[in-house]
């Protein structure tokens, strides 16, 4: 058996004590614990260790690296048009993925869209797309390669080949109180957005009651750190900080975000949800050099429809199929007359989540149809009596927790409230 060139207790020791992590060891510590040379305990210690004492910037683009390295790096290059992807930190009403990506190809760009499932009260763009019937998150890297350049976007579940190291450690800080570190959280996205082998990538990263930073100062050093990794990467990245302190649309869901997707296709679809789509796809068109075309454009010709019926079929999936709903709903209407004051995002992910929308642990099922309809969202004047909120679920016991999840989750005031703004910050 081989000695190891490095002590994993010496490395741990280091960075405890705010030392800096040389290139050497990092490498060799990313490695080895992927290979289950280091023991899970240590790997704990350490992540701890870097989440009281950080990174510096060396340190974490080595460490991004190192995790790149652990597994395979994916190549556009061969395509006959520039790749632009787009990811999101996660929030309550998220489907902007589902849009953005048909749109972005319809305007000449392919979009690698490798995404994941939900977890908690976020949702995830795999579940939200499997409540399409027939339509497959799994393909392999050559039939991702076809309908890139056949249809221009795809949307798929990331390989196990793309850096193994982070499923490894974010399993890891997942039960031991670590997720919450910069560098760790950046590393994490940014392995495998690099590894994915786009050419430009947009990121959005939520901040708000709904969204994993809650502070604005967190949400922008987060971006930063991202940014300054994918360009020492040389992948062209554009970061937005935008609101998630409601809900984006008026729907949190599987099956029901998939159909206001689709009304934003067919060029209607709420008013944020527009906003937040088209600032992205003209991020992710200028990034990869085809800032001549305007997205607004491809939504309003029905180009970008066009480019989702055929992603959608080439994936197995049936565009014009019945969307599943609900056997169970229940209205939460207004107590009073007034202006929709609040409407916490939070407890709305909560709601749908309860109502099973989303999983407690990655192996659980989800309900498509299950979720939260929005009929109102702040600024809006309602009167008593009038619906608010529809919860849909299969399950109606499910009913009861839900809406204690969405107890002191809204409010309605008598003056009018300030406009929200979805996009509050761009870091380049």
């Amino acid at each position: 058996m081989t000695a190891e060139p490095f002590d994993t207790v010496d490395l741990i020791r280091t960075k405890r004590d705010g030392g800096v992590l040389a290139e050497a060891e990092i490498d060799w510590l990313i490695d080895a614990y992927t290979r289950g040379a280091i023991a899970e305990e240590q790997m704990s210690a350490l992540a701890m260790a870097i989440f009281f004492r950080g990174l510096d910037g060396t340190e974490l683009a080595r460490w991004t690296q190192a995790m790149i390295n652990t597994g395979e790096r994916l190549d556009f290059s061969g395509l006959s048009r520039p790749t632009a992807d787009k990811h999101s930190t996660g929030g309550v009403g998220d489907k902007i993925t589902l849009p953005l990506a048909p749109l972005v190809a319809a305007c000449g760009v392919a979009v690698p869209q490798l995404s994941g499932r939900g977890l908690g009260h976020t949702g995830g763009t795999l579940d939200k797309l499997e409540s399409i019937p027939g339509w497959q998150a799994k393909l392999s890297n050559e039939a991702m390669l076809r309908q890139l350049e056949d249809v221009g976007a795809v949307i798929c579940a990331a390989g196990a080949g793309l850096a193994p190291a982070d499923a490894k450690l974010y399993a890891l800080r997942d039960v031991t109180g670590t997720v919450e570190s910069i560098p760790l959280i950046a590393s994490s996205i940014m392995s495998k957005k690099i590894a994915e082998g786009t050419g430009a990538l947009v990121l959005d990263v939520k901040v708000g009651s709904g969204a994993f930073m809650k502070q604005p100062e967190d949400a922008r050093a987060l971006a930063r750190t991202m940014v300054e990794l994918g360009g020492a990467a040389g992948v062209r990245t554009v970061a937005l900080v935008t609101d998630m302190s409601t809900p984006l649309g008026l729907t949190a869901g599987n099956a029901l975000e998939v159909a206001e997707s689709v009304e934003v296709l067919a060029g209607g679809g709420p008013a944020d949800v527009v906003e937040l789509t088209l600032a992205l796809a003209r991020e992710m068109l200028a990034a990869a050099g085809r800032d001549d075309q305007d997205p607004a454009d491809a939504l309003a010709s029905g180009r970008a429809m066009d480019v989702w019926r055929s992603m959608i079929s080439a994936q197995g999936g049936d565009p014009d199929a019945a969307l599943p709903t609900a056997r169970e709903t229940e209205v939460i209407t207004a107590p009073a007359d007034g202006i929709l004051a609040t409407l916490d995002a939070y407890a709305v992910g909560i709601a749908a989540w309860r109502l099973g929308a989303g999983r407690a642990r990655k192996e659980d099922p989800v309900q498509a149809a299950a979720g939260v309809q929005l009929h109102a969202k702040p600024g809006d004047r309602v009167t008593t009596g009038q619906p608010l909120i529809t919860l849909h679920t299969d399950t109606p016991e499910r009913f009861g927790r839900a809406r204690e999840a969405l107890d002191g989750g809204w409010s309605i005031a008598d003056a009018s409230v300030p406009e929200r703004t979805v996009i509050i910050d761009r870091l380049a």
